[in-house]
């Protein structure tokens, strides 16, 4: 069907949620996981049914806002040229920007490395009824680092210098300090929701590519890329380990087929969807003072008729 036909509109429904969970205790089994859903979806209908798709997260966005108890935290991780930007872009462009906030976090600075891996995430948190985004996160020190060991040296860890054997318990280690912060975030009212955006290495060459056929997208590249590229079996080992050990009941994870960009964008879309629907957001009810004062306003409007 081509993109000016019409048909029947999508049903979100169809779509198995379920079936991207990592279960908590298991492994992700990224070698066999599909990177591409075989989904009849034209460009139109995957459009429509993400706008429709954001203005619902849009609606429910103001009431979280208004609830003022829960945050809701996304966070992304992928290889290079996933597609992180657009999708983060897409599903939240409906949003209203007081009550959302992305944090892209690059290499430590030196006063990030003066303290423990998890300090500079605490201070990019979400606020009570605000939508937190991370592209890229604290799981770049499970990820990134475990390819690149030498990363660890400037963090200047007790007896890592002393004892390089202790390298190998300092993964469990980080694994078990990060299920204890987001649990800590979870009884806390902070709703963590996390991706890994699964892109095929055939597909990244042709997006790497794309990048350096247009000009106007020659600023999104960076040689590193293809040294980092060389390594995709380290990194897929690096992820299968920090998936496997940090997909837990108050914060699974979900691994998105990422061949697709308009399905990758739906299906995230759908995800924060249904997380939202399961919070309670009924708007506050107005204590009697606050009533008193609303009805009074009322008659001072309509008395100006």
């Amino acid at each position: 069907m081509s993109d000016g036909a019409q048909g029947p509109a999508f049903d979100p429904g169809t779509l198995d949620l379920d079936a991207l969970l990592v279960e908590p205790g298991s492994a992700p089994r990224l070698g066999k996981r599909r990177t591409r859903l075989d989904l009849e979806l034209d460009k139109r209908v995957a459009r429509e049914a993400l706008q429709a798709t954001v203005a619902e997260i849009a609606t429910l966005q103001e009431r979280l806002y208004a609830r003022g108890t829960n945050a809701v935290l996304l966070v992304f991780q992928a290889q290079d040229a996933a597609g992180k930007d657009s999708t983060i872009a897409h599903v939240l462009s409906g949003v209203n920007p007081q009550g959302c906030a992305v944090t892209s976090f690059k290499p430590p600075t030196a006063d990030e490395l003066a303290h423990d891996f998890l300090w500079r995430v605490g201070q990019a948190l979400p606020a009570r009824g605000h939508i937190g985004v991370f592209n890229r996160s604290h799981y770049e020190e499970t990820v990134v680092v475990r390819v690149h060991p030498e990363l660890l040296e400037p963090q200047h860890l007790p007896g890592l210098r002393d004892d390089p054997s202790s390298r190998k318990e300092l993964w469990t280690q980080r694994y078990e300090d990060i299920n204890a912060f987001e649990r800590h975030l979870d009884r806390n009212g902070t709703i963590v929701v996390k991706f890994f955006l699964h892109v095929s290495k055939d597909e990244q060459r042709k997006r790497l590519l794309a990048r350096l056929d247009n000009p106007a997208k020659h600023w999104k590249f960076n040689a590193a890329d293809l040294s980092e590229r060389e390594r995709w079996s380290d990194y897929m080992k690096a992820y299968e380990d920090t998936l496997t050990n940090t997909s837990t009941a108050w914060a699974p994870w979900r691994v998105i087929p990422a061949d697709d960009k308009s399905v990758m964008r739906l299906l995230v879309a759908q995800v924060l969807l249904e997380t939202l629907q399961d919070v309670e957001l009924v708007p506050p009810t107005p204590t009697r003072d606050e009533q008193a004062a609303i009805d009074e306003a009322r008659t001072q409007l309509l008395s100006e008729d």
